[in-house]
């Protein structure tokens, strides 16, 4: 017998929710869950996904590339557009760009504003 799941919820900690929730509405245009608050908050994804931040007490980032503090997840998103472009606005929402960059022109690597590495690519 298979098991049959769906995937309902992705949960990222981090030191302040609300405010790592802002930059991901900012960054991919979800709509905030009602019942968010200072800690634990989410976003409304695509049929029926969240995506929440919960507050976690002494929350240290990860220090992607190297697994001092594993990375714990890593989420990758597609864009419309180039990659330049959607970079530097991620970059003015306040996500930043490690050096090391394994994906050549395919993709690039960012980090949110908690540390959390994410990708992005282009259709």
């Amino acid at each position: 017998m298979t098991l049959q799941m769906q995937l309902v919820a992705i949960t990222l900690d981090c030191p302040d929710p609300l405010a790592l929730a802002a930059f991901y509405q900012q960054a991919t245009g979800l709509e905030p869950h009602p019942k968010s608050d200072a800690d634990f908050a989410g976003l409304n994804g695509e049929h029926g996904l969240l995506i929440g931040f919960q507050r976690v007490d002494d929350y240290r980032a990860p220090s992607w590339p190297d697994q001092i503090v594993p990375q714990q997840l890593h989420i990758c998103f597609q864009i419309e557009g180039g990659l330049g472009e959607a970079e530097s606005r991620l970059l003015e929402l306040g996500a930043s760009k490690p050096d090391h960059q394994p994906h050549g022109d395919k993709a690039r690597v960012l980090t949110d504003p908690a540390g959390h590495p994410f990708c992005i690519s282009t259709l």
